[in-house]
């Protein structure tokens, strides 16, 4: 669910040029074609859609630069929301 949610958060915000279909979780988001202004949008949509904020130690590219980095960022931060 989650990576699904994030390939539908991709396409409305990364402005990558390739099918975010094709792209692979593991796959270098920024060299895929996302720029850094547009990982900002991506980063405003992901905290309105999971309903968290990202801690400043996290706002770096390496949080962002795949599909799978960005669902080990989120499953983080649900983690700590629940204890």
């Amino acid at each position: 669910m989650t990576i699904d949610t994030i390939r539908s958060v991709l396409k409305a915000h990364s402005r990558i040029r390739v099918p975010i279909e094709e792209i692979g979780n593991d796959a270098n988001l920024f060299d895929a074609g996302m720029s850094s202004l547009a990982s900002v949008d991506v980063i405003l949509a992901l905290e309105e859609e999971f309903g968290i904020e990202f801690a400043e130690d996290m706002m770096h590219r390496k949080t962002f630069e795949s599909i799978n980095a960005i669902a080990a960022a989120i499953d983080s931060l649900q983690i700590k929301a629940s204890a």
